[in-house]
């Protein structure tokens, strides 16, 4: 005997399509774009955006165009926490950051590019813009270059794409292919001052079984980050990749 499929909530699956689009887009979006997008007359979506507000999911700019809102970035990160190899290391950044005496973020790979999921702050700490939910540059970031060197292209190449197109002096392909080579063989990354001055970072990879990056560590300070805690780093960041600590 077969079962009827239970019928869902109409209302709910137009509200889901519509917080997808604006997670596709990079960043805020106007309400004709969302309608044309979507396929949903503006005036019916003007009352879901409302109602989306509301609920936080959606943040209505002073301008008039819409972005996902702080309901959005907790429900994101509250999935993110849930995956077993990010939440691992996550509950070890306590230790490193004890370790190395330097400040540690965690940064997963989102649909806007790097995105920063967990902050533990050292006993100096590091006063910056930069916090949970905040999205970093692929090319300007250590996180965000170990991301490129550690992924196949295919699944940074449209980030990329985008990023390059808002430079005024992008750095072509083979500059780009040079520097990510660089990053295989080192196995890390180091922007010191490049992306916010003042600032010095040092990132390195969580790899899963695919040998694909999963998440980034990144030691962050207002100094130059010495040798010691950078093989701190990369002992931590291959304990929680799985793999044996280098010799």
């Amino acid at each position: 005997m077969s079962q009827t499929r239970p019928r869902g909530v109409r209302s709910v699956a137009t509200a889901m399509a519509i917080l997808d689009s604006l997670a596709r887009h990079d960043g805020p979006v106007t309400l004709n774009a969302l309608a044309q997008d979507t396929g949903i007359a503006a005036a019916k979506l003007h009352r879901y955006l409302v109602s989306l507000a509301d609920t936080g999911m959606v943040h209505h700019r002073h301008s008039g165009s819409y972005d996902l809102g702080p309901l959005a970035t907790r429900v994101g990160m509250a999935a993110l926490n849930r995956a077993d190899l990010v939440n691992q290391t996550a509950d070890g950044l306590e230790a490193l950051v004890e370790r190395s005496g330097h400040t540690a973020q965690l940064s997963v790979l989102g649909d806007r590019g790097p995105t920063i999921v967990r902050w533990e702050q050292a006993e100096r700490m590091v006063i910056t813009s930069l916090g949970l939910g905040s999205t970093l540059p692929l090319l300007g970031s250590a996180t965000g270059r170990i991301f490129l060197a550690f992924n196949p292209r295919r699944r940074t190449q449209s980030l990329l794409a985008r990023e390059r197109a808002k430079l005024d002096d992008p750095m072509d392909e083979r500059a780009i292919d040079a520097l990510l080579r660089e990053t295989v063989q080192a196995g890390y990354a180091v922007a010191d001052q490049q992306f916010i001055p003042g600032l010095h970072a040092v990132a390195a990879p969580v790899l899963n079984a695919q040998n694909q990056t999963e998440a980034v560590v990144t030691l962050v300070a207002t100094e130059a980050i010495d040798s010691e805690a950078v093989n701190q780093l990369l002992d931590f960041t291959r304990r929680c990749s799985g793999k044996p600590d280098r010799p």
